[in-house]
């Protein structure tokens, strides 16, 4: 079946380990379906696209109701924005559109929301963004201005402290913290991984400002996720400030193509590495990027580093114990966001202008030639999820 050969060619040399668990994922919900087949997606949607009049913009290229997160920046304030730009490439805003309105319809049974209820907050989301994006003017999400269920959410994040975070992630012996290998987080690496990363690492450090900063003490593979599960990424350990207490965690991912930029090859730049398209693109999209944010060389391939944090969190939206306002409220935010990043980064090596996405967001007919898409590609999500999963009970994708 194509669907299932698709699946087995996008994910094949990815480690056994964790594209298990990628499976399981997968398996376990329409939604998690959803979330690591950006590339089945998008290659469906490209045969019926509908809305031919949408500007091209940087998009993230995976945008669903779960890439939305909290997170410091550089300038250590907390921020809620997008936080997955793996799959960012220069688009028309519809792509990014509908794979946002779909993640609503196929994620509703698990946030206890009808689809009626989910067909009601797609409108909200292009309502928002349509708003937003014709008032011309981008902003940002932090704890001054968040609103409603975000705000608590920052708010809470004050009294995380990373001495606590460390807790739930390493374990401390005498004065040596090494990673918890649990097998919901970490999992361990061989000789040669541990020697690969702790290289790239001292080649890193001589460009920092602080290299002893950089020191590596621990390395562990990293799970987390769902599309990526099973590409190289690695938890880091490092010295940080020198005490046990004062220590750092980083996040460094293997980069690969986006499940986009192929539908428009031509109009992509020539970017230096993978890893440099996520960087960049990201940073142009949000208003502050999360710490230490920057490409690095790892051997053939390039790898996106940064800080890992006890802040980084999302907001859990579930209809049983939230109110209609509540949800609202957040889905509104998050149109907003998406219409302030496409302002943020408006004009940039071919992209739209702002006028062009003002009078875009003035206009109406594509609303609802969208939600009328989005509802087509929720029911395809559905049907290849349930093809996933007749393959997966009869063992076609055990690793």
């Amino acid at each position: 079946m194509q669907v299932i050969r698709e699946i087995q060619e996008y994910n094949a040399g990815r480690d056994p380990e964790r594209l298990q668990l990628k499976y399981q994922k997968m398996r376990s919900t329409p939604f998690g379906f959803l979330r690591a087949t950006s590339h089945l997606f998008y290659r469906r949607w490209a045969i019926g696209q509908v809305v031919k009049s949408a500007p091209l913009t940087w998009i993230c290229g995976d945008l669903h109701v779960e890439n939305f997160g909290s997170y410091k920046g550089n300038n250590r304030l907390a921020y809620f924005d997008i936080n997955d730009f793996d799959e960012a490439a220069l688009a028309p805003s519809s792509w990014e559109l509908v794979r946002m309105l779909t993640s609503l319809y196929v994620a509703g049974e698990g946030l206890s929301i009808s689809q009626s209820e989910a067909g009601a907050l797609c409108s909200v989301f292009l309502n928002s963004y349509a708003s937003s994006l014709a008032s011309g003017k981008a902003y940002w999400i932090e704890t001054e201005t968040a609103p409603g269920i975000i705000k608590d959410l920052l708010v809470g994040l004050k009294d995380r402290q990373r001495s606590q975070f460390l807790a739930t992630r390493t374990v401390l012996k005498g004065k040596t913290r090494t990673f918890k290998v649990d097998g919901k987080r970490a999992l361990p690496v061989t000789a040669a991984q541990r020697t690969s990363v702790m290289n790239v690492m001292v080649r890193f450090a001589k460009t920092q400002a602080e290299p002893d900063f950089f020191r590596v003490l621990d390395v562990a593979r990293r799970i987390a996720g769902t599309g990526s599960l099973g590409i190289d990424r690695f938890s880091i350990l490092v010295n940080g400030k020198g005490t046990t207490e004062g220590h750092y965690l980083l996040d460094l991912k293997q980069s690969r193509a986006s499940s986009v930029a192929p539908y428009f090859d031509a109009l992509q730049p020539k970017w230096r590495s993978e890893a440099h398209r996520i960087v960049e693109i990201q940073q142009r999209m949000q208003a502050v990027s999360v710490a230490l944010l920057q490409p690095v060389h790892f051997g053939e391939f390039t790898y996106v580093l940064r800080e890992l944090q006890p802040l980084e969190d999302r907001v859990v939206l579930n209809r049983s114990y939230q109110t209609w306002g509540e949800l609202k409220i957040v889905i509104e935010t998050m149109g907003r966001m998406l219409a302030w990043a496409q302002l943020r980064s408006a004009g940039r090596a071919n992209s739209a202008i702002a006028d062009e996405l003002i009078d875009f967001g003035k206009r109406t007919k594509w609303r609802e030639k969208l939600l009328a898409a989005s509802r087509d590609m929720s029911a395809q999500v559905r049907k290849d999820a349930v093809a996933f999963n007749a393959a997966y009970d009869k063992g076609t994708f055990e690793v």
